[in-house]
């Protein structure tokens, strides 16, 4: 609970409005008397002692209803400012106006020399301005000094970018009353700014000199135990760079707040938070055309499976922002779709939904769902994507994920939906798992439909888009979120091979390739059946991701927290591939998206061959099931040699 301010804050920050109020009163009197001595010097006979006095007196209320008008007294001396100047010209501008005004009806100027109103101009700014700007240095310099004297005690650190953050930054630590940094040195990314210094902390070198400026503070007793960047957009590279330097030099690596991370006191030291698992990717997140997405979703009925999961959710916060004319949530666990409806209740208010419990294996009640909702567009994201999970429950897996599939996309084509986007995984490219060769059938299902739907589309048949991608950082049942509980329980954090990579992409860049593709898919006829996929540039190695992730917590890798390697899990590939050989790269207008030609299949056989599944799976033979799979992907390797990668495979990362 927020706690209000007491009586006596208050009552402290009257008096210290009154004080300054006062102030700057005493100070409009001085300087008018000031202005007429530099005017007429030692000759101050020349004024009668009752005009002077009623001048002053004058002047001084003039100034009074000025300074009260324009709050000039609520300024706080600390954080004096150009700001604060700008207030302070205006008021005594106004008040050497008005008195001028008042002078000139009195005695049409013959009692003052006209030249004492601009002096008189001049001494009233110098005097309100000047203490308090000496006021702010001088308490500057008390917070610098402290720092110094708390040194220490204070954790040494190197600032990443010499520019406006790192300048807040400092001026926060030396302000705070308590910080746990002490800031040793800045650090200038392009090298311009070497040996400079702001607020006194000197710009000491580039990123590569990082090592030997470390070295020579060590000597001098006062070596960094911190990176930390200050700038508010870093890149991958940069990202790594910094990681490989702090790993050799066994310190830290974090970030410093966004300025919209708000602070409950601007007195209060900063808090330094560890680099986004997001900065980890190497390269910069695509991003797409979104006002072509705009436009494909504004004032449509929209329709997500597996809402509540990482992938559904996200579609919907970016469907909503959109603007449809209604989105009908679709999960399968109560908890998950609780939560997303609560969110996308409290956010758009206005936006006609729906949370529908609903299981997608179920037929009957897809086929009422589709009836009362008569969706135009439809986002599949519904699945069981754990492989060590699928390939104990192959029967499940099917079910879910090639059955609630079918159901899916023949709900849409019974009712006219004008497209159905199907989420797909790269592991569906030679799968080594049941997990990865359900949803190449899945894929194969929908691209037959949209091969079938394309010649008569002008009838209001369905597009059918699928889209495939790697990892999402962070999502449920990842490698990442695993690493994280393994290091918060002190470790050892667990690889299954030293080798082992895989592609990595944030669910942002997840989420608009699936609006991007949902748009080019229902737009150009000539693309249907083909697969939409993301360039995401080369993988990354599973252990170099663990070394990351401790590095980032502020440990060391294998002497702080230990990775250990248990061996590759039943239907585990050491590496993923995103393109089959078979598979055909075509072009697209939209930089990071490839797109892939289909691997035609005869709808006919497919349907029948999964009805076939549907009724083992139903039944629970996992072994029928499996040999069903396998029978429909030639290329699905079992479990025991998985591994094992075919020599016509090809990949992104190839290219």
């Amino acid at each position: 609970m927020q706690r209000l301010p007491s009586l006596k804050t208050y009552s402290l920050r009257g008096i210290r409005a009154r004080v300054a109020f006062a102030h700057d009163l005493a100070m409009a009197a001085l300087s008018f008397l000031i202005a007429l001595y530099l005017r007429v010097g030692g000759d101050f006979t020349y004024f009668s002692p009752d005009f002077v006095m009623q001048a002053t007196v004058g002047y001084t209320v003039i100034a009074g209803i000025v300074f009260w008008g324009l709050r000039l007294y609520a300024g706080v001396w600390r954080y004096a400012s150009v700001e604060d100047l700008l207030v302070i010209i205006r008021a005594v501008s106004i008040i050497c106006l008005l008195f001028f005004a008042a002078m000139f009806l009195v005695s049409r100027l013959e009692l003052i020399p006209r030249s004492a109103l601009p002096i008189n101009w001049l001494v009233l700014l110098v005097l309100l301005g000047g203490p308090r700007f000496v006021y702010r240095l001088f308490k500057d310099r008390r917070a610098h000094d402290a720092g110094e004297r708390d040194g220490e005690r204070r954790i040494p650190v190197l600032l990443v970018d010499a520019g406006d953050s790192a300048e807040l930054f400092i001026r926060a630590i030396n302000r705070a009353k308590q910080s746990a940094w002490h800031a040793v040195g800045l650090i200038d990314e392009k090298g311009g700014r070497v040996g400079r210094n702001i607020h006194g902390v000197q710009v000491l070198g580039g990123i590569d000199d990082i090592p030997a400026i470390a070295e020579r503070m060590g000597r001098e007793g006062r070596k960094p135990q911190r990176l930390i960047v200050t700038k508010s957009v870093i890149n991958g590279e940069e990202v790594q760079r910094l990681l490989a330097i702090s790993e050799k030099l066994g310190i830290g690596l974090a970030r410093m707040p966004q300025l919209d991370d708000f602070r409950e006191s601007v007195d209060a030291a900063p808090e330094i938070r560890p680099i986004n698992i997001n900065d980890l990717l190497g390269r910069p997140q695509a991003t797409l055309d979104r006002s072509s997405m705009a436009q494909l979703i504004g004032g449509r009925r929209v329709l997500v499976t597996g809402a509540g999961g990482t992938i559904g959710s996200e579609l919907c916060r970016q469907i909503t922002a959109f603007g449809p004319s209604s989105i009908a949530l679709v999960d399968n666990s109560e908890y998950q779709l609780y939560a997303i409806d609560l969110e996308i209740g409290e956010k758009f208010s206005d936006l006609p939904r729906r949370a529908i419990l609903a299981d997608v294996r179920d037929a009957d009640r897809i086929g009422r769902v589709f009836a009362e909702e008569r969706p135009e567009l439809v986002f599949h994201a519904a699945a069981l994507k754990h492989v060590p999970m699928v390939e104990l429950h192959p029967d499940e897996g099917a079910l879910t994920n090639v059955i609630g599939t079918k159901v899916v996309a023949d709900a849409c084509c019974a009712h006219d939906t004008l497209a159905m986007v199907l989420i797909s995984t790269d592991k569906a490219v030679n799968p080594s798992s049941m997990m990865g060769a359900t949803k190449r059938v899945a894929e194969s299902y929908c691209q037959a439909l949209d091969l079938r739907e394309g010649g008569a589309r002008g009838d209001g048949r369905t597009h059918f888009v699928t889209v495939r991608f790697g990892n999402v950082l962070g999502s449920t049942g990842s490698v990442v979120p695993l690493f994280q509980r393994q290091l918060a329980a002190g470790g050892p954090l667990t690889v299954t091979h030293p080798d082992m990579t895989r592609y990595f992409m944030t669910v942002r860049e997840a989420v608009e390739l699936v609006l991007q593709s949902s748009v080019q898919g229902v737009a150009d006829d000539a693309e249907q059946g083909k697969i939409y996929v993301l360039d995401m540039g080369e993988p990354v190695k599973i252990i170099d991701l663990a070394r990351q992730i401790i590095l980032l917590a502020g440990r060391q890798p294998d002497i702080d927290v230990k990775i250990d390697i248990t061996g590759p899990r039943p239907g585990e590939k050491l590496f993923e591939e995103i393109l089959h050989a078979s598979e055909e790269l075509v072009p697209t207008t939209h930089p990071g998206i490839l797109l892939a030609a289909p691997r035609a299949t005869d709808l006919t056989l497919l349907t029948h061959a999964i009805d076939e599944l549907d009724s083992a799976a139903r039944a629970g033979n996992r072994n029928d099931a499996r040999a069903i799979v396998r029978r429909l992907i030639p290329e699905f390797k079992s479990p025991n040699n998985g591994n094992n990668l075919s020599d016509d495979t090809k990949s992104v990362a190839s290219r």
